[in-house]
C-alpha cells in the first residue's frame, strides 16, 4: 500500500460482472439459473440494463429457425463474412446456440418479437446472409430485449454497482485472481471487489473515433484492463465500420447507425451526383453487400470528391412508400426527424461510422482465458467474427457467450476461493487513477481525446497506409506522454473531467494495440484495408495476429495460423 492509497470499501462476491449489457445480464442470469445460492455482483459504468450498446440494437438477432434454412449455412455465411479468419470452434458456438437461445428470450425472458401472419417468428433479410435469418422486434430490438433482461435482474436480485467504472483486475501475491478495484462515479469512492470468478464484458472502443456509432461510456475499458493484466488479444486490428451512420453536424448522434434491414428491405445507396454507386463495388449484391465492401465503397466515393459537402453519402428507402416505411422502421423515422430529415419520404445523409471492434481477448468456447477465473464475453472477446462481423451477429454473440459465461463462472465459483489482494497491487491501481487529480500544471483530457479521435479517424480508419499508420503510431506515442501528466481541477465526486482522463489512458491503450496489428498485416482483409495492399493473401495460408502486453512498450507481435478445425476456405467455395 502507498502513502497516496485512498480509503476505499471493500466488498466480497462469489461471481463479479463487469458490463451490463446483453452479455453482462445474461451470464448474471444463467450464473443464478445454475446456483441459486451464489452471491452475483453486476458492475455497470451506466445504469444497469439502461446503458451501453445492447439497447441500441435496431437491426435484430441472427438465429436459424425456419425449416429452409440451416446452421451449417449460417456457419458458412459467418466465416464468409469474417473472410475466414474465424475461431471456427467460437463461431459453430455461435450459430448452433442462437436458435436456443431465442426461444430462452422469448419463453422465459419474455421478449416479444416481430411475427407472421401464422404465428412463427418473423424473420428479415440482413446483408451478406443467404437466407432469411434476423430476428427483431421492428427496428428497436435491442430495447426489447434490454427491458426484458433488466426485468429479470429485479427477480434474481443480484447486488447492482450502477455508474462504478472498473479499474484494474487484482491478483493475490501467489499471482492468483483476487477481483478487481473501482470508483464509483458519483462519489468518487474507491472500492475493492473481491471475487472468486471475475467476468468481463464491458463492450468495445470505437469512441476514439470522430464518428462513431457506439454508446459514449464504451472506451475500452475492459480489453485495457486485461492488457494491463498482461492477457493476449487477437485481430485487434480488425474494426468495423458501419455503412450508414447518420451526419448530423456538431450534435453527439452524428455517427448513431441507420440499421442493416434499411438495406435488407431494398434501401439503395447515392452519392452527391444521384448515381448509385454500388454498381461499381458489387454488382451482384449492391446494397446488400457486407459491411466491409459498403464501407469502402461509400468512403471511396467521399474522398474522390462524389460525396457531398459534409462528407456524406446518400440513403433512400423513400421509394418502398411514406406509409410502409413508417410502420416497419418506426425508431429510424422518428430519429431522422430530429435533426431535419425524414427517412420515410425523402434521402437521408449518411457515412460510415465506427461499429464494432472484432478483436479482444483469447478465449475458448466456455469464455475462459489464460487467467484461471477471469472470463470474457461478448465484444471484449476476439474470434468469433473474425475479419468483419455479420449485422445480427452481434446481439447474437453477446447473449450466446454471456449466457455461457454464466454457466461456467457458477462452475467455477463452487471450486474457487476468495483470495487476497496484494495490497501494493491495490494501492498502485488507486495512484494511477487518483494521478490527474494530484497533478499540477498538465493539460486537460478534452484536447486530447479530441486530437486521437481525428488521428484514428484519418489515420487507422476505413482504408490504412502504412505512412499514416506510422505516423499514428509515433502520434500515440506522444498522446499516451501527455495523457501522463494530465491535470484535472476539482473534487472527487461527479467529475466529468477525471473520468474522461480515466477513460482517455484506456482508449490510448487499446489505440496502440490497433495500430501496431494494423501495420503487421499487409494486405486486404474484411474491416481492414490497406491502400498500399489492396489484395487479399491466399485463403489457404491464413494467420491471425496476436499482440502480448511488453510493459510500457508496444505490444509484441505473433502470428499463428487459422485453424480449419470443421471448414477450408477452399472447402467453402466448392
Amino acid at each position: 500500500m502507498t502513502a497516496d492509497t485512498p480509503d476505499y470499501e471493500e466488498i466480497v462476491t462469489d461471481v463479479a460482472i463487469v458490463g451490463s449489457g446483453g452479455a453482462g445480464l445474461m451470464c448474471a442470469l444463467h450464473c443464478h439459473e445454475a446456483d441459486p445460492g451464489l452471491d452475483i455482483t453486476v458492475i455497470s459504468k451506466g445504469a444497469v440494463g439502461r446503458s451501453g450498446c445492447t439497447r441500441m440494437v435496431q437491426g435484430g438477432f441472427n438465429a436459424v429457425l425456419d425449416p429452409g434454412d440451416s446452421v451449417d449455412a449460417h456457419f458458412r455465411d459467418t466465416l464468409a463474412g469474417g473472410k475466414y479468419l474465424n475461431d471456427q470452434d467460437l463461431a459453430w458456438t455461435l450459430v448452433n446456440d442462437a436458435p436456443g437461445v431465442i426461444r430462452e428470450l422469448e419463453t422465459r425472458v419474455g421478449c416479444f418479437f416481430d411475427r407472421r401472419p401464422d404465428g412463427r417468428i418473423k424473420q428479415k433479410a440482413f446483408a451478406g446472409q443467404s437466407f432469411d435469418r434476423t430476428v427483431h422486434r421492428g427496428d428497436l430490438t435491442g430495447i426489447e430485449i434490454m427491458s426484458r433482461l433488466r426485468d429479470q435482474m429485479l427477480r434474481i436480485a443480484a447486488r447492482e454497482l450502477e455508474d462504478v467504472r472498473a479499474l484494474d483486475l487484482v491478483f493475490d501475491a501467489a499471482g492468483r485472481l483476487a477481483g478487481l478495484t473501482c470508483l464509483e462515479v458519483q462519489t468518487g469512492r474507491f472500492l475493492l471487489v473481491r471475487a472468486r470468478v471475475v467476468v468481463v464484458a464491458t463492450g468495445g472502443a470505437a469512441t476514439m473515433y470522430r464518428i462513431a456509432a457506439p454508446a459514449r461510456e464504451k472506451t475500452g475499458d475492459g480489453v485495457a484492463m486485461c492488457l494491463r493484466a498482461g492477457l493476449p488479444v487477437r485481430d485487434m486490428e480488425m474494426l468495423q465500420f458501419h455503412p450508414t451512420g447518420l451526419l448530423t453536424g456538431r450534435s453527439r448522434m452524428t455517427g448513431a447507425v441507420l440499421e442493416e434491414g434499411l438495406r435488407g428491405a431494398g434501401a439503395h445507396l447515392y452519392n452527391a451526383r444521384g448515381e448509385r454507386y454500388m454498381e461499381r463495388y458489387d454488382p451482384e449484391r449492391m446494397e446488400r453487400s457486407t459491411r466491409d465492401v459498403v464501407s469502402r465503397a461509400s468512403y471511396t466515393e467521399i474522398v474522390e470528391g462524389r460525396g457531398t459537402e459534409a462528407g456524406g453519402v446518400f440513403i433512400d428507402i423513400s421509394h418502398l412508400g411514406a406509409e410502409w416505411v413508417e410502420r416497419t422502421f418506426k425508431g429510424m423515422v422518428e430519429r431522422t426527424r430530429l435533426f431535419g430529415g425524414d427517412l420515410a419520404r425523402r434521402p437521408v445523409e449518411v457515412s460510415p461510422t465506427a461499429h464494432f471492434h472484432m478483436g479482444g481477448v483469447l478465449i475458448d468456447t466456455d469464455c475462459r482465458t489464460d487467467v484461471p477465473g477471469l472470463l470474457v464475453a461478448g465484444e471484449d472477446a476476439g474470434g468469433v467474427h473474425g475479419a468483419n462481423r455479420l449485422g445480427g451477429n452481434g446481439v447474437a454473440e453477446s447473449t450466446v457467450f454471456g449466457a455461457r459465461a454464466g454457466d461456467t463462472a457458477a462452475r467455477l465459483a463452487r471450486e474457487r476461493v476468495h483470495g487476497d489482494a496484494d495490497p501494493n497491487a491495490v494501492g498502485e491501481s488507486f495512484s494511477r487513477a487518483t494521478a490527474p487529480l494530484r497533478s499540477a500544471g498538465g493539460e486537460l483530457p478534452y484536447p486530447l481525446t479530441a486530437e486521437l479521435k481525428d488521428l484514428m479517424w484519418q489515420s487507422c480508419g476505413v482504408v490504412r497506409r502504412r505512412d499514416r499508420l506510422e505516423d499514428a503510431r509515433e502520434r500515440l506515442a506522444e498522446l499516451a506522454d501527455r495523457a501522463a501528466r494530465l491535470s484535472v481541477p476539482g473534487p472527487v465526486a461527479f467529475n466529468p473531467a477525471w473520468q474522461e482522463s480515466l477513460d482517455l489512458v484506456n482508449q490510448l491503450t487499446v489505440a496502440r494495440v490497433i495500430v501496431e496489428s494494423a501495420l503487421a498485416r499487409d494486405e486486404t482483409r474484411g474491416a481492414h484495408a490497406r491502400s498500399d495492399f489492396p489484395d487479399s493473401g491466399d485463403d489457404g495460408d491464413l494467420h491471425y495476429i496476436v499482440a502480448t502486453p511488453a510493459g510500457e512498450d508496444v505490444p509484441r507481435l505473433t502470428t499463428r495460423p487459422v485453424e480449419y478445425g470443421r471448414l477450408r476456405p477452399q472447402e467453402a467455395a466448392s
